[in-house]
């Protein structure tokens, strides 16, 4: 039987196939009795599944980053689909089909990293030509942002999903400082380039998506600065001095502050205006895929309107049939 991804699960449909799975919780429901919930993934997303009546041995029978075959039955609830699982169990990684759970080739993940570099390399600041080559060069970096998601749930939530995210914000950053020349071009591109480089040290990705003890304690925004700290460094060491103060102080606050909102944890609004201009495009590149992602794999098939998002507080329309816009 062909393998239903994720993105193509129905109300109510029999569930029996491999997943990925990611962060597990054994929690009591109101009787005290223990559920299992489980993120599971593959390649076109993640999904919670829910064991009603487990217990420790269910529980401790695989980790995340564990392959698990999962028989129940999906299931849409509060305008979002799970799986309320019956049997659960552990499979070993030579029975799976692991194509099934990467969606970006790496045919593709060479022609981003190619274009992120000439991007980086356009620049005309020498100050950040040099720092841009000791992100470049540190090959360990770029490996780990060629695999990186760029979140767990919400956008571009898969492997390779990160550097498909930053190069799609560089190519808006350059974009726009086409048509607002007030803008530093070099230093938009850069901050686009930096502002989640951090999650590569917040999520964990290497079997399943989740967070790392770090990354819970800490988080993105604070590590994206350590790691421009710690390429600073390897500058002055590798061309004998440091870009200028003023220069290190706009692109931390970028880092710092391109969350938009303290509501949206960020911990200083923009203040300048290569701030607010990758603040607002970030948000932007996000919500579009977001919103894309949602109508393309909306279980109401047959209607111009997506179900109903709690977390979006709305509808989607997508159109009527044969419509393009």
């Amino acid at each position: 039987m062909p393998r239903r991804y994720i993105c193509e699960l129905k109300h109510q449909e029999p569930v029996a196939q491999v997943f990925l799975a990611g962060e597990k919780i054994l929690r009591p429901n109101r009787n005290g009795n223990l559920y299992l919930q489980v993120a599971l993934c593959d390649r076109s997303g993640s999904i919670p599944a829910m064991i009603w009546n487990a217990d420790q041995t269910l529980y401790q029978s695989f980790n995340a980053g564990d392959y698990v075959h999962v028989e129940g039955v999906a299931q849409l609830y509060q305008g979002e689909m799970q799986i309320i699982a019956k049997r659960l169990r552990k499979v070993e990684a030579a029975e799976v089909d692991e194509a099934d759970f990467r969606p970006v080739s790496s045919a593709d993940v060479e022609r981003l990293l190619n274009r992120l570099a000439d991007m980086l390399r356009s620049m005309s600041d020498l100050h950040l030509q040099s720092l841009a080559e000791c992100f470049l060069m540190d090959e360990p970096l770029m490996a780990k942002l060629s695999m990186a998601p760029a979140g767990t749930k919400h956008h571009h939530a898969y492997l390779g999903g990160l550097l498909q995210h930053t190069v799609s914000l560089m190519e808006l950053a350059l974009r726009v400082a086409e048509l607002y020349p007030q803008l530093d071009r070099d230093l938009l591109l850069m901050g686009a380039f930096l502002h989640d480089l951090g999650k590569i040290e917040e999520l964990t990705f290497a079997h399943g998506l989740g967070y790392s003890d770090e990354g819970q304690l800490i988080g993105h925004l604070v590590q994206g600065v350590e790691l421009l700290n710690r390429k600073l460094a390897e500058v002055e060491k590798l061309v004998g001095e440091l870009p200028p103060q003023d220069t290190v102080a706009r692109l931390k606050h970028m880092l710092l502050s391109h969350h938009g909102e303290y509501a949206f944890g960020s911990p200083k609004l923009p203040m300048t205006l290569e701030a607010l201009a990758l603040a607002q495009l970030d948000c932007l590149d996000a919500k579009l895929h977001a919103f894309e992602h949602l109508m393309r794999h909306d279980p109401n098939t047959e209607s111009p309107w997506t179900i109903y998002h709690a977390g979006l507080e709305r509808k989607l329309y997508k159109g009527k049939p044969g419509k393009t816009g």
